[in-house]
């Protein structure tokens, strides 16, 4: 697994681009705001209502892909 759901959003998008994408369909569509970087990617997901381990699957898919 590349990303885990401890690692900041800002540093996952930095680090693997492709993601953007899907935090956006994720509907975590606030990757520029303020909070994207201290929050990590399963705190991002819980106050959004998202299911944390769809979110890391998909994630992780792309992250692998673009490797």
């Amino acid at each position: 697994m590349l990303i885990t759901k401890d690692m900041p959003i800002s540093d996952t998008v930095r680090k693997y681009p492709a993601t953007a994408p899907i935090f956006m369909q994720f509907g975590m569509g606030c990757l520029g705001c303020a909070a994207a970087h201290f929050e990590n990617i399963e705190q991002g997901a819980v106050v959004h209502g998202i299911d944390v381990d769809d979110l890391m699957e998909a994630l992780n898919e792309v992250a692998a892909a673009a490797q």
